[in-house]
């Protein structure tokens, strides 16, 4: 498990493939919940052709709890490790959820260090999490646990501690997925890295606000969702496939927000196609 210190934070990442194949850097989502472990398991498959690079973002997973969290901090920590890890070559960036932000965040600034973008899940502006709050309304059935005070818990910089984040969080698990299982749900929860620090900090920044950046995203980029997507609604990938230049979207049918994970097959198959297909000539 190898570790790199960058802009004064000590990260830990996984690193599969040949060295100098086309890198991909995974971000995951979860401010200050997720870790490397679920985009590095989803998109490993791809080290056949690629260099597979996943890493826990700071304050979040087995990262150095080093602020400051914000989303230009974290962009530029992308930044740092395609100079130091991946030697200055131009990356693939993939971001599913909150790390979908980060990577467009990051192509908004650094586009012209990009080759390719790959999005999962995500959205270009927090106003998702007013969409977010309309469909859970609709679906609160599923998770018979939660409640709307927790979501609006987790919109916000609220959060007591990290045991009541770990808490709200496996009551909402059941919303994440169609098929829903609550035995894996439980050993994930109870497993997960979990920072409210990292959490309250980076919801408290309110100007995350893409929209209008999306034509200035110079790369080919694959937008991925699923059709049943409670957290980031599909509407706010279809905005983003159709406000970068050169973007596209790939909504499957059926699957939620961890289609990397529910619809594996599917969309492993459409990022090869599509790397295939937009790769510049040797």
């Amino acid at each position: 498990m190898p570790t790199v210190t960058l802009n004064d934070a000590t990260f830990v990442y996984d690193d599969i493939g040949d060295p100098n194949a086309e890198a991909i850097i995974a971000l995951h989502g979860g401010r200050g919940i997720g870790d490397r472990r679920g985009e590095f398991n989803a998109y490993k498959v791809l080290a056949d052709k690629y260099r597979v690079i996943a890493y826990d973002q700071r304050g979040c997973g087995e990262t150095s709890l080093t602020p400051p969290y914000t989303f230009e901090q974290l962009a530029d920590d992308v930044e740092a490790f395609r100079v130091n890890i991946c030697g200055g070559r131009k990356i693939i960036l993939e971001g599913g959820s909150f790390g979908g932000m980060i990577a467009l965040t990051y192509a908004v600034k650094y586009g012209h260090n990009l080759s390719r973008l790959i999005l999962r899940g995500t959205a270009a502006s927090y106003h998702h999490e007013d969409d977010a709050m309309v469909v859970f309304k609709e679906r609160i059935h599923k998770a018979t646990s939660a409640s709307l005070s927790m979501l609006d818990k987790m919109f916000s910089d609220k959060v007591k501690d990290d045991t009541e984040l770990r808490l709200i969080w496996l009551a909402l698990q059941p919303l994440y997925y169609e098929k829903f299982d609550p035995d894996a749900a439980l050993e994930r929860t109870r497993t997960m890295h979990l920072h409210a620090e990292t959490h309250n900090a980076l919801f408290k920044e309110r100007l995350y606000d893409l929209r209008d950046r999306l034509k200035d995203i110079p790369v080919p980029t694959l937008v991925v969702c699923g059709a049943e997507d409670w957290i980031c609604p599909p509407n706010h990938s279809r905005l983003i496939a159709e406000r970068i230049p050169k973007g596209e979207l790939l909504e499957v049918p059926g699957a939620n927000h961890a289609v990397h994970m529910e619809a594996h097959e599917t969309v492993i198959a459409a990022i090869r196609e599509f790397l295939a297909r937009t790769a510049s000539p040797v």
